[in-house]
C-alpha cells in the first residue's frame, strides 16, 4: 500500500492534515487545502468528511487531533531497503543524489535479480564518465534555462554542432535510451549517447530569445483492466500529470496531461496495452493511433 500510486497520497495527506489540526488558528478551510495540494481532486469528497464524521477516528468534532503529538512517518526497514535498491540504480546515480543514511542497508533487491524482455541490448552506457558529465551539464542547463552547444555524432555518424535550450529528459524503456528534449532548434529530441562534447552557449543575437512554451494536451483513455491492465498503466505513465475515475465492470477512465513533444512515444506507449486501452479523445490522437496501425499493417507487421 506505501508503495502504490493511488494509495500512498492518501497516508501522506493525511499526515498533512493531522499535523495542521495542530496549529490552534487552523480552520476547516486549512485543513480542505491539505487534500487539494496533496491528494487527488476527487479526494475532497471522501477525506476530510471521513475525519469530520469520526468514521477515521484521528480528528474530534471541532477539528481538533485525537493524537497528542504531531505525526511522524519514519522509513521502515522495507522502505530502506527498497530505497537503496532504486539508489543503486545507474540511472538514478545519474542525478548524483547521495544516500549516506543507507550506507549500512542491504538492497531489497540488485539488478542481477531481474531480467527485462522486449528490450533493445545496445542501451546508453548510463555508468561512463563521460556520459554522466554530459547528464549533469545538461540538467545545470535544464534548471537554469540555458542555451547549449553540443557536438553530436548525427544518425548518418557524421558529427554536427548544434544550439538549443535543453527543456527535460525523456528515458526510453524499451530503447533503454535518454533523450534530450530541445526547443529553439528544428529538432525536438536527442540522444544523449551520441553527444560527443557539450557546454553552456554564451554567443549573442536573436537566437538567445527564450522559445516559447511548449504546449500540453490532454488525453482521455477507457481501460479495461484485465491482465492488471489499470496498475500497469498507472506505473506506465507515472510521471505524467493523471486523474484515474472508476466506472463499473472493471472499467476506469484515466485523463493524462502530457507535452506536445512526447506525443510519438505517447502513441506508441498508449498502443503497447493492446485492446485493454481504448483512445476516447481528442480525435487527433485517435488519428494518430489509426495511422500507425495503418503503417503496421502495411509493412506486414502484427
Amino acid at each position: 500500500m506505501l508503495f502504490s500510486e493511488l494509495y500512498s497520497a492518501y497516508y501522506n495527506t493525511v499526515a498533512k492534515i493531522l499535523e495542521a489540526a495542530f496549529h490552534p488558528e487552523a480552520t476547516e478551510k486549512d485543513l480542505q487545502k491539505c487534500v487539494v495540494e496533496e491528494a487527488f481532486s476527487e479526494s475532497v469528497l471522501t477525506i476530510l468528511p471521513a475525519l469530520r464524521s469520526g468514521r477515521w477516528s484521528l480528528l474530534h468534532e471541532d477539528l481538533s487531533p485525537v493524537l497528542r503529538h504531531r505525526p511522524s512517518m519514519p522509513l521502515t526497514l522495507l522502505e530502506k531497503r527498497w530505497l537503496k535498491a532504486i539508489a543503486e540504480d545507474p540511472r538514478v546515480k545519474l542525478f548524483g543524489v547521495e544516500f549516506p543514511a543507507l550506507d549500512d542497508v542491504e538492497p531489497l533487491f540488485t539488478q542481477e535479480d531481474y531480467k527485462v524482455y522486449d528490450k533493445y541490448a545496445d542501451g546508453d552506457p548510463f555508468e561512463d564518465e563521460t556520459y554522466i558529465r554530459h547528464f549533469r551539464m545538461m540538467l545545470l542547463a535544464i534548471k537554469g534555462d540555458r542555451p547549449v552547444r553540443i557536438r553530436m555524432r548525427n544518425r548518418h555518424g557524421r558529427e554536427v554542432w548544434v544550439r538549443f535550450f535543453p527543456k527535460g529528459f525523456e528515458y526510453s524503456l524499451k530503447d533503454d535510451k535518454i533523450r534530450i528534449l530541445a526547443a529553439g532548434c528544428k529538432f525536438k529530441q536527442f540522444n544523449l549517447g551520441r553527444v560527443i562534447s557539450c557546454d553552456f552557449y554564451d554567443g549573442d543575437g536573436p537566437w538567445k530569445e527564450k522559445p516559447k512554451e511548449e504546449r500540453r494536451r490532454e488525453l482521455t483513455l477507457l481501460i479495461t483492466n484485465e491482465r492488471n491492465a489499470l496498475e500497469r498503466a498507472m506505473l506506465h505513465f507515472a510521471h505524467f500529470e493523471k486523474q484515474a475515475e472508476r466506472l463499473e465492470d472493471e472499467k476506469y477512465i484515466l485523463r493524462l496531461k502530457y507535452y506536445e513533444n512526447d506525443e510519438t512515444e505517447m502513441v506508441i506507449r498508449v498502443l503497447s496495452f493492446g485492446p485493454f486501452v481504448k483512445v476516447l479523445e481528442p480525435q487527433s490522437f485517435v488519428d494518430l493511433i489509426k495511422e500507425r496501425l495503418a503503417a503496421q499493417k502495411s509493412c506486414e507487421l502484427r
